[in-house]
């Protein structure tokens, strides 16, 4: 018995060693994977060992062409929200027809020369906001001529009503020898309202003689809620034609009077052609890209005659 137990001794210790030794050798083999480098699992497959359903694009051969032409003009407007914003030019409207060096500031007021000479007219616009005015002074300031108010539709409730001034403004700008147009203020919804308004100004225009333009100055409220602030561009262009239509069936001239933003990003301008622009944009030259006969620039004139502040307006030969 107890050289049994003796050798089942040794063969337990046997056993014992081997298995230490096999645990010893499976460590080591795990740490010297681990001192290795990982290899990409593609590593050592060439072109010519690459899978058949892998694409492979000879080197060299790739190109890039997105048909983006970098020539021309671009129009560059900035954004609270998106910072710098490119607009593409229509080939198809007229771009600025005047030398903005030529445009010169003089005592507050705009001209445009040409040939050492002046060869722009002083305007303003007026609407009963302004009150009496004395036209005999503004006529001798130098004034040529003006725009007056003939109505407006409320941006509430929608409703076409008279400028109370109209009539007397009229008379008084004729009477003083100014050349004289209206414009209507809008706040038109779709293109029968703008009809509604044009056949309004008609009414009211009887019996008067124009000089210039019947204008149609739709406006967005930008210091409050109003029935305009979700029109889209087609209607907003729809109103303009209709308006202009109605106007050039009773034998006026049509004009759009607009501000330079709304107009690029509010207005389908190609299908606008052929009608007179009035652009709204305060400064010392107008940046507006496309061409216009009137400029607006600045809101805050001082014309003797007139109490407060004024539009001032600049036409172009």
């Amino acid at each position: 018995m107890a050289r049994i137990r003796k050798n089942a001794i040794i063969f337990l210790q046997s056993v014992l060693i081997l298995v230490l030794l096999c645990l010893v050798a499976f460590l080591l083999i795990r740490m010297r994977r681990q001192e290795e480098p990982s290899v990409p699992a593609n590593a050592g497959i060439t072109q010519n060992s690459q899978p058949e359903d892998v694409s492979v694009r000879p080197k060299g051969e790739i190109e890039i062409d997105w048909n983006y032409d970098l020539s021309g003009e671009k129009i560059l407007l900035s954004d609270a929200t998106y910072g710098q914003i490119y607009l593409p030019v229509y080939d198809n409207v007229p771009a600025f027809a005047q030398n903005r060096d030529q445009i010169v500031s003089r005592n507050g007021r705009r001209y445009y020369v040409s040939g050492g000479e002046i060869t722009s007219d002083m305007g303003i616009d007026v609407s009963a906001h302004q009150g009496e005015i004395d036209w005999e002074k503004v006529k001798a300031s130098g004034i040529d001529f003006v725009f007056i108010r003939i109505g407006y539709r409320t941006y509430g409730g929608g409703d076409v009503m008279a400028d109370s001034m109209f009539r007397q403004n009229y008379e008084g700008a004729k009477v003083a020898g100014l050349q004289v147009g209206v414009y209507f203020f809008s706040q038109a919804i779709s293109e029968e309202e703008a009809v509604e308004e044009a056949n309004f100004v008609v009414r009211q225009l009887r019996d008067c003689q124009l000089d210039l333009p019947v204008t149609y100055d739709w406006e967005l409220i930008y210091d409050d809620t109003a029935r305009t602030d979700n029109v889209p561009v087609d209607v907003l262009t729809d109103c303009c034609l209709a308006f202009s239509g109605v106007v050039e069936h009773a034998g006026y001239e049509p004009m759009i009077y607009q501000n330079k933003r709304t107009s690029l990003l509010k207005l389908d301008l190609p299908r606008l052609q052929g009608i007179s622009f009035w652009l709204a944009e305060y400064g010392s030259i107008p940046t507006y890209y496309y061409d216009c006969q009137y400029w607006q620039y600045s809101c805050k004139g001082k014309v003797p005659g007139i109490e407060g502040d004024v539009d001032l307006n600049l036409r172009f030969s």
